[in-house]
């Protein structure tokens, strides 16, 4: 279940300041995010809304006159779906809260901005350090992966909140060997009930076993090692969740210069996960440029008082002119 909340109210905020262009100070600062409506998510077929297993619910185009904003590869949420951790590629945090009308989405508030501090306290941007692109929540802890060094950061935010300093953690020896640009692009701490409770999850982008499949590994619980993800199709890992009612969601892309961007999700029970494991699951939802997408690389999900299941999506724009800043919400019909 999303931790956000713990992690948001275990610290007494910081400050705020008046806002630079970019992550130039290492105390959170004040943004403003501007947000347009997505009314549907199928270009073809605006009358659309369902989607595989999925019920699309609203959609917002973020930008930003803060620089820094953008290549957000990760994003936690709180039980209700409104405060929100984010991870930029570029060593940036973003917190904040989603405002809603109704169902949907309508902007976002209370956006701030810092940069990922290391372990003597300076921005991991000043050692080379950026690719930040996994995100997970423990409580209080927040990990994060980065990519193309391949280690692993932990950061206690009752210790300063995004002001927090991360410290490494003692990875397999197979992290370390991940291609630079493929590594961990998912991270999924699983919560109590379940045996591998505990266990940090951390799954590469496209580091492939001898068979081709995609590696993973267990972290920290009792089960340690690696398994494998089935890899179909040319599609490669970009994030993962783990839904309240069991279960794990991998969210997945694709590209090619002649087919384009594609995107799916695809289900796989928890349990199957152990060491020397290839997992794979159906997918239960698909998507390409015929639809609202770009770069979709962050997942997760809450539940809402109704009960329904909702999956929150957010895309990396790469800071490039000609990609965007997509949240996207969708209700997952079980």
């Amino acid at each position: 279940m999303p931790a956000v909340a713990a992690a948001q109210t275990a610290v007494q905020r910081p400050p705020k300041q008046a806002s630079p262009d970019e992550f130039t100070v290492s105390t959170p600062v004040s943004i403003d995010v501007n947000a347009r409506p997505l009314p549907s998510f199928d270009t073809r077929d605006r009358s659309r809304v369902r989607f595989g297993e999925l019920e699309y619910r609203s959609g917002l185009i973020l930008t930003s006159r803060f620089r820094g904003f953008g290549g957000l590869s990760g994003l936690r949420l709180d039980a209700k779906g409104e405060r929100f951790i984010a991870i930029s590629d570029k060593g940036g945090w973003f917190t904040g809260r989603i405002v809603y009308k109704g169902r949907e989405m309508t902007g976002l508030d209370d956006v701030e901005a810092s940069p990922v501090l290391g372990p003597d306290g300076k921005p991991i941007t000043s050692r080379g350090w950026y690719d930040t692109e996994a995100l997970a929540l423990d409580g209080s802890l927040v990990y994060v992966g980065l990519e193309r060094v391949n280690q692993i950061l932990r950061f206690d935010f009752a210790k300063g909140f995004t002001r927090a300093q991360g410290e490494l953690i003692q990875l397999p020896l197979g992290v370390r060997k991940l291609p630079n640009n493929k590594g961990i692009e998912a991270l999924v701490v699983v919560p109590k009930g379940s045996s591998l409770a505990g266990t940090l999850i951390a799954i590469s982008e496209r580091g492939l076993d001898a068979q081709g499949n995609i590696t993973a590994f267990l972290i920290g619980g009792k089960l340690l090692g690696l398994f494998s993800i089935r890899r179909t199709d040319n599609f490669d890992v970009s994030d993962a969740v783990l839904l309240p009612s069991g279960g794990l969601l991998l969210l997945e892309r694709k590209f090619s210069w002649l087919g384009g961007v594609g995107i799916r999700i695809r289900r796989v029970a928890l349990a199957s996960i152990a060491p020397g494991a290839v997992i794979d699951g159906p997918a239960i939802f698909e998507a390409d440029l015929g639809n609202e997408i770009d770069n979709m690389e962050g997942i997760d999900a809450h539940v809402t008082p109704e009960g329904e299941t909702v999956l929150t999506l957010v895309s990396d724009d790469n800071f490039s002119m000609i990609q965007r800043n997509l949240l996207l919400q969708f209700t997952l019909v079980e």
